[in-house]
């Protein structure tokens, strides 16, 4: 079965890597929200806030970094940013410890951790590219993202314990502490690593900060995926610290039920990872990417009606099962699809531009829908983002496309 298909031992260390951090993140699922509401007191424009300040200005710091990982080499790339997201989440229990913890903190640590994180996404995915060979990309995604599902599957219920227990920064030091794995698995790799596209550490220019955005925007597979996944990622995302505070103040969850509620569905998203290759190989990827894409934009508004109590359980359970279930199909279908039009030399600036657009909108929609449920309250605003979630499939590309391998393409010219 290609599912279960051998892709080496580089690779191996770096999805052991890939799973520690995931795991780790799982853990640390909501943490800031749930500091932020159960230790600072912060209302749901501050929570709002600090979800939209630290990806808004993580994404303009991280506008260079594009054609900066383009240029070098990948693995010390991918270990520097695990330890400076280390270092700053760290940074958050010792300030805790010492009775110094405060908002600015939180916006600060924010930022770094969401800057680091699109240059580590940037360099992982070029790596991976040059890491395996095309026809295994697919497999190689859907064990990604299938690790993704099933760290939240187990994290946030284990992190909502533990913060029953010992404290609400707990979860933040399991976090750090697991970028710190994650850099010592990519350095466990081993072997040479092929040169970068251009030789040395040449000056940035202008124009390589504009490379990942002119290809996506003049591809035409790639232009209307990357509008649908920037709305789609941006309304999803907007209200996740909104029902922080509806099922965390307003209807009295139990952090374990927070958590609980968001994590079990995920075993829809690990089910949706493993069977996404099959579907392809049965249906084609474009049928796939249709479908899933315009089903996980069907049930958000659900969640507008949560109730207290078990029936309220019941329903996020439920709406969030249907979610990433589909989503869990689209994500490594969308993640094969982008390198497989997009040349090497290009990747990183390509995903880089991906990743800062995504972040960006996520920050604006957020800062939105904060104000928006300041005025009218959490559960409207999370109504309203639901609603036009249910417009978003009119994004999805409508016709067919010729094929365009971009990395085949690259080798016809060379």
């Amino acid at each position: 079965m290609a599912g279960r298909r051998a892709l080496g031992r580089e690779f191996g260390w770096l999805w052991a890597a890939y799973a520690v951090s995931a795991y780790g993140t799982g853990f640390g699922f909501g943490a800031f929200p749930l500091i932020a509401v159960l230790v600072l007191h912060s209302g749901p424009t501050q929570v709002a806030a600090l979800a939209a300040a630290g990806r808004a200005v993580g994404a303009v710091v991280a506008v260079p970094f594009g054609p900066w990982v383009e240029f070098r080499r990948k693995r010390p790339v991918m270990v520097a940013m695990d330890l400076t997201r280390f270092a700053a989440l760290l940074s958050v229990p010792v300030a805790f410890a010492f009775g110094l913890l405060g908002f600015g903190q939180l916006l600060l640590v924010s930022v770094v951790v969401a800057a680091a994180d699109i240059a580590f996404k940037a360099a992982s995915g070029a790596f991976l590219k040059a890491l395996v060979p095309p026809e295994d990309l697919l497999v190689a995604n859907g064990r990604m993202e299938s690790t993704t599902w099933s760290a939240t599957v187990i994290g946030p219920p284990l992190g909502g314990a533990a913060i029953g227990l010992f404290g609400p920064v707990t979860t933040v030091v399991a976090d750090a502490f697991s970028y710190l794995l994650s850099a010592l698995g990519i350095r466990a790799i081993g072997g040479t690593e092929p040169g970068p596209a251009r030789g040395g550490a040449p000056r940035l220019r202008a124009g390589d900060l504009l490379v990942g955005w002119r290809h996506i925007l003049t591809h035409p597979t790639l232009r209307p995926l990357f509008f649908n996944s920037v709305l789609v990622n941006g309304l999803i995302m907007a209200t996740e610290p909104l029902l922080s505070v509806l099922l965390l103040g307003r209807l009295g969850f139990a952090p374990w039920q927070y958590g609980l509620v968001f994590a079990a569905p995920c075993v829809g998203g690990l089910v949706g990872s493993r069977v996404a290759g099959r579907l392809v190989a049965r249906f084609g990827q474009r049928r796939v990417l249709l479908t899933a894409g315009a089903l996980r934009a069907c049930w958000s508004v659900g969640l507008a009606f949560v109730r207290p109590g078990a029936a309220g359980m019941v329903l996020v359970f439920a709406v969030q099962l249907a979610l990433v279930t589909c989503c869990g199909v689209y994500n490594p279908v969308l993640a094969t699809c982008r390198l497989d039009n997009t040349a090497p030399d290009r990747v990183a600036r390509t995903l880089s531009a991906w990743s800062v657009s995504s972040s960006a909108a996520i920050a604006t929609l957020t800062a939105l829908w904060g104000l928006l449920a300041a005025v009218t309250g959490p559960r409207t605003a999370i109504a309203a983002a639901g609603v036009l979630l249910l417009a978003t499939p009119l994004l999805l590309p409508r016709r067919e496309r010729a094929p365009r391998d971009a990395t085949r393409q690259a080798a016809s010219h060379t």
